[in-house]
């Protein structure tokens, strides 16, 4: 166990699990196999080999690297995106006072607070991260907003390593179609919930053209690693409502049901969708982008932005947003 600081004498700790050695090799192992068409014919056949691994667990750091670069700006850069959509994730779930929930995939709290506030003080939320830098800097926020029944960890989401049984609810919002192997990541979450437990998740749906074309000025410089469709709905399980329920059945939760939402999203100025776009994962995407070339890249972004001109003299985007709830059975 390692406790953060704690210079305002909140009740919250910051652990990381004595099985995070184990977890993280699953994410490697995990990221391996997203790396199979990539690899020799005999590294796709199960023989592996030092360099191969190594890879793999480069990819792993890099992940956790990204988010700690950007947790100091993530979702604070005047425009609402995680909160929005971790409020009604939270509100679709129906958490209810006294119970355990568990946050897979905190960031910076967007789902944190809310659940935390729901369960009330006789509840407990534990909320998890991969980034160590958004661990402490939610850790931060927590312990500012005086709450005394969170416990943050540094933790893969894919496999906690979390005793099973232990949660009355589990949130993930806008984190299941980035884990390298969904379905198992379920199955994980499904042994960590009491029997009629809930899980509630957030994915996205489609986005309207303009935003399309925008989020198109990068794909010329991206490497295959980055261009996963899986988060964008064009195809596979999280391309429809039954394809991600279908997620949740082939996991053993029943009773899944899908809600939507269509966000518009503001930006004054193309400046604003700029430092909105490097305050989050998208920040990949401009680290791939030649530092000669982004000058260029932010020019013709501009440009497409002009199919989204509002009249309030900015800017607006619509992302749908899809909420699928299961439940663990009372038996089985």
């Amino acid at each position: 166990m390692r406790s953060l600081p704690d210079e305002h004498g909140a009740i919250i700790t910051a652990v990381r699990p004595a099985r995070f050695i184990a977890e993280r090799h699953h994410l490697i192992d995990g990221l391996r196999n997203a790396l199979k068409p990539h690899l020799s014919p005999n590294a796709r056949a199960g023989q592996t080999v030092p360099m191969e691994h190594a890879r793999a667990a480069e990819m792993s750091a890099r992940v956790a690297g990204l988010f700690n670069r950007v947790a100091d700006t993530y979702d604070a850069v005047g425009v609402p995106w995680f909160a929005p959509i971790a409020e009604r994730l939270v509100a679709e779930s129906v958490p209810r006072t006294g119970e355990r929930a568990l946050d897979l995939g905190t960031g910076r709290g967007a789902a944190l607070w809310p659940l935390a506030e729901a369960v009330g003080p006789t509840g407990r939320v534990t909320a998890l991260d991969l980034a160590e830098q958004m661990v402490s800097a939610t850790h931060r926020d927590a312990t500012a907003r005086g709450l005394r029944t969170v416990t943050l960890l540094v933790a893969d989401a894919s496999n906690p390593g979390l005793p099973p049984a232990s949660y009355d609810l589990a949130i993930a919002s806008l984190v299941l179609f980035f884990l390298p192997e969904p379905g198992v990541a379920l199955r994980a979450w499904w042994d960590l919930l009491v029997p009629g437990g809930r899980l509630g998740v957030s994915t996205f749906g489609p986005r309207d053209p303009a935003w399309e074309d925008l989020d198109d000025v990068f794909t010329r410089y991206l490497p295959p690693q980055l261009l996963d469709a899986r988060t964008s709905g064009i195809r596979g399980p999280f391309a429809t409502d039954a394809g991600v329920e279908a997620l949740f059945a082939a996991a053993g939760f029943d009773s899944a049901r899908t809600t939507h939402i269509d966000l518009p999203v503001h930006f004054n100025d193309v400046d604003q969708w700029r430092r909105w776009s490097m305050s989050h994962g998208q920040l990949s995407h401009w680290l791939a982008v030649p530092e000669p070339d982004r000058d260029a890249v932010l020019a013709l972004a501009a440009e497409r932005l002009e199919a989204a001109r509002d009249p309030r003299g900015g800017f607006t985007l619509e992302q749908r947003v899809r909420f699928t709830t299961g439940r663990r059975p009372l038996t089985g």
